[in-house]
């Protein structure tokens, strides 16, 4: 664990990889929440027996608002966690230089919580206290569960809205083809449905990169998961298509 998290400390990670990583998460979700949401209004509509332009037209509504409030969302809750990791670093900052002493026997405490010896937690804790910049990145890691590479509040509100209507455009995409293909008109949904199914799994093969499981296992709950609320929605279309 200290071997791992000492690796999180000092970057062991290449600039590219990750810079490259830092916004994959934003990118699933956003596309996660985009075309289960769309696919929601489109297969909702469907059940309804509804026109194509009213898919055409909820679905963008919702793809446009949702979009700017999922990235809202990001923006706010990443800037909050930005705030409150530059908040904690300063007083840690601050204790270091006003109370050495108890800076090293607070780390030493925290290596021995971690199972370490007493007498390899002064070792480590002596190192570490020799470069004051790293053993602030320690004791944010070990104490806070905060890492020094801050995330960029606006650049993670941009990725998730983009993802979100690049992924949440994929249900829509057959009925606007449609608008312009007449022959697509009597299996508009089935190609939606198809399109948003393999959508689904390409996303779910992604969040193999957050966990050691299988591709296929994460590709088919993903795909599991979007089937659900896409049925949910359907079934609230069909019930409801008298009103309409």
């Amino acid at each position: 664990m200290i071997s791992k998290n000492l690796d999180t400390v000092l970057g062991s990670s290449t600039p590219s990889s990750s810079d490259g990583g830092r916004y994959i998460k934003s990118t699933i979700y956003g596309g996660l929440d985009g075309i289960i949401t769309t696919f929601a209004v489109v297969a909702g509509v469907a059940g309804a027996s509804l026109s194509s332009g009213i898919v055409l037209i909820l679905g963008f509504a919702n793809l446009l608002a949702d979009g700017i409030s999922m990235a809202i969302g990001d923006y706010l809750s990443t800037k909050a966690e930005v705030e409150y990791a530059d908040s904690k670093r300063q007083i840690e900052a601050e204790a270091i230089d006003e109370n050495p002493g108890d800076v090293k026997k607070e780390l030493t405490s925290l290596f021995v919580d971690k199972g370490i010896t007493e007498e390899d937690a002064e070792i480590l804790e002596s190192i570490y206290a020799r470069y004051k910049h790293i053993c602030l990145d320690v004791v944010m890691l070990e104490k806070w569960g905060v890492v020094k590479e801050k995330e960029s509040p606006v650049m993670n509100a941009l990725v998730t809205f983009a993802s979100f209507v690049l992924f949440g455009f994929m249900p829509l995409a057959a009925y606007l083809a449609a608008h312009y293909i007449p022959a697509l008109g009597a299996h508009t949904f089935l190609v939606a449905s198809v399109i948003t199914a393999l959508t689904l799994f390409i996303l779910g093969v992604q969040k193999i990169r957050f966990s050691d499981r299988s591709w296929l296992a994460s590709g088919f709950e993903m795909l599991i998961i979007g089937g659900v609320a896409a049925v949910v929605a359907y079934a609230i279309g069909v019930l409801l298509s008298g009103i309409a």
